[in-house]
C-alpha cells in the first residue's frame, strides 16, 4: 500500500517446508491481510480459511518470498459480527498497512468491507460462492457466480433427479436472498408454478428446524418430487441435517443440494444418515489429479492429518497464487499495478483444469456436483468444462443488460443498451 516494492528478481512458485534463511533482508515486508472471522458462528467455515493463507504464506517464504521480501500475515478476527469487519479491514489498510487482503465468508461481511476497501483502494480476494450482481474494481471474486454453482444445480434437481417442486432454505441475509430471487425466476421460466416453489429464512446459528422440516415435507403430499435448495450457512446447517435424519429423510426421499456445505461442514457432522444428499462446489477433496494429491499432502503436513480440505480453500489456494504472480509481473504491490497484471491470469486448478482470471474479476472455474458418502467426503457424480463467472446473472431484466469488464471499458456496471457506466458497484 504505502510501500511499493520494486522487484530484483522473480520468486520460483515452488513448496518447501520453511523460510529460506538466504532470502534476500527487505526494509518491510509484504503484508498480507488475513480477515477470517476465527469466533462466532462463521467460524466452523472461517477458521481453516485463515489456516490456508497462513500455509500458503509459509510455502511462499520457503521459496524465497516475493520481490526479495518475506511475506508477512496479519491475522485479525472479526468475530463473525458484520460491522467489524469493516472495521477490521480499515485497521487492516490504515493500521497495518497490508498490501492486499484476503478474506471474509458471508456477503453481508463483504457488502460491510466494500466501502472501505474502495475509499481506501484496497485490494480484496474474495474466496467464497456468492450471489453475484456486483463487480467492484477493488475486488477479485474466486469463489463461484450463480452460474458456476447455483443454476447448474437447480439443472441438475430437474434434468437428472426429476424434481417437480422446490424449497429453497437460506439463511437471513443478502446472499440466500439474492441467489433464491435469481433461481425463483429460473425456475419459473423452467415451467415450475409459483406455488411450487417454498422459501424460507432462517437467522445465523438457527437451531429449531423441526417446523420448517415438516413444512418442507408437506410440500410433497401431492406425491411429487420435493428437492431443497440450500443457502444454510455456518453452524445452522449441523442443525438442520440432524432434523432431516431425526424425520427420517433420505435424499431419495428429499433431495437436498447445499452450496455452503463442505468438507469441513461434514466433519463435525454424523454423515451416515446424509448418504447421496449432495452439494454443488467447484472442487471437493476426492477430485483426482496429481496437484489435488499434493496440495491435501501438503495441509495435512501443515494442519494435522485429520483435516479435510475444500472449495474455499482451493479459492484461496487459486487466488493467492495469482496474486503472486501479478506482483511478479507488475514488479510491485502497488493495487492500480497488480490489478492491471491480473487480467488473464492463469494457474492450474485442483481438478485437473486452469483457473484464468477475467475481465470481470471472476475465475472460469469447472462445476463440480458431489453426492456425501458414509466417510464425509463426496463421490463426484458430474462435473464440467471451465465456466466462465458472470458478474450479473442473465435471468434478472435489469441485470441482463450489464457487462463488466475492467480491463478494456474500466467499468463495472456497463449499460449494454444505453452504452453508459454506471458508476457504482451494487446496492450497499
Amino acid at each position: 500500500m504505502t510501500n511499493i516494492k520494486l522487484a530484483t528478481s522473480v520468486a520460483a512458485l515452488t513448496l518447501a517446508a520453511s523460510v529460506s534463511g538466504a532470502m534476500a533482508e527487505c526494509a518491510d515486508p509484504i503484508k498480507v491481510g488475513v480477515l477470517h472471522s476465527l469466533s462466532g458462528t462463521m467460524a466452523i467455515s472461517e477458521t481453516t480459511l485463515k489456516d490456508t493463507m497462513l500455509m500458503l504464506i509459509e510455502q511462499q517464504n520457503a521459496a524465497g518470498g516475493l520481490l526479495d521480501c518475506q511475506i508477512e500475515a496479519v491475522v485479525v478476527d472479526p468475530a463473525s459480527d458484520w460491522p467489524l469487519f469493516a472495521e477490521k479491514a480499515r485497521e487492516l489498510l490504515t493500521v497495518h498497512e497490508v498490501d492486499v487482503i484476503f478474506g471474509n465468508w458471508t456477503s453481508v461481511s463483504r457488502k460491510s468491507v466494500l466501502p472501505v476497501i474502495e475509499e481506501l483502494n484496497g485490494l480484496l480476494f474474495y474466496p467464497v460462492q456468492y450471489e453475484g450482481e456486483e463487480s467492484s474494481k477493488n475486488v477479485f471474486y474466486t469463489g463461484a457466480a450463480p452460474n458456476q454453482q447455483a443454476i447448474p444445480a437447480v439443472d441438475y434437481f430437474l434434468d437428472e433427479l426429476g424434481v417437480e417442486k422446490f424449497a429453497l432454505l437460506g439463511t437471513d441475509y443478502v446472499y440466500p436472498r439474492t441467489t433464491n430471487n435469481i433461481l425463483e425466476q429460473y425456475l419459473k421460466d423452467k415451467g415450475i408454478a409459483e406455488e411450487d416453489i417454498f422459501v424460507n429464512y432462517t437467522p445465523f446459528g438457527h437451531s429449531d428446524w423441526a417446523t420448517i422440516v415438516g413444512d418442507v415435507v408437506a410440500l410433497g403430499e401431492d406425491g411429487k418430487q420435493v428437492g431443497v435448495i440450500s443457502t444454510i450457512n455456518g453452524d445452522a446447517n449441523i442443525g438442520f441435517y440432524k432434523e432431516l435424519a431425526a424425520a427420517g429423510i433420505s435424499a431419495d426421499d428429499i433431495p437436498v443440494v447445499a452450496f455452503s456445505v463442505g468438507e469441513e461442514e461434514l466433519s463435525g457432522l454424523d454423515t451416515s444418515n446424509l448418504v447421496g444428499h449432495l452439494a454443488a462446489w467447484n472442487y471437493f477433496q476426492s477430485a483426482e489429479s496429481e496437484t489435488n494429491a499434493k496440495f491435501i499432502a501438503d495441509w495435512k503436513a501443515f494442519a494435522g492429518e485429520g483435516r479435510v480440505t475444500n472449495d474455499p480453500m482451493e479459492a484461496h489456494y487459486i487466488g493467492f497464487n495469482m496474486w503472486v504472480a501479478a506482483v511478479t509481473a507488475a514488479g510491485t504491490t502497488d493495487v492500480d499495478a497488480v490489478r492491471t497484471a491480473m487480467y488473464g491470469q492463469e494457474f492450474p486448478n485442483l481438478t485437473g483444469g486452469t483457473a484464468v482470471m477475467l475481465p470481470n474479476h471472476h475465475l472460469a472455474k469447472p462445476v463440480l456436483i458431489g453426492e456425501i458418502t458414509a466417510e464425509g467426503q463426496f463421490d463426484i457424480i458430474s462435473q464440467t468444462e471451465e465456466v466462465p463467472g458472470d458478474a450479473w446473472t442473465d435471468y434478472l431484466p435489469a441485470s441482463a443488460v450489464l457487462k463488466s469488464d475492467w480491463k478494456e471499458l474500466g467499468c463495472g456496471m456497463y449499460n449494454t443498451e444505453t452504452n453508459t457506466c454506471v458508476q457504482i458497484t451494487s446496492n450497499y
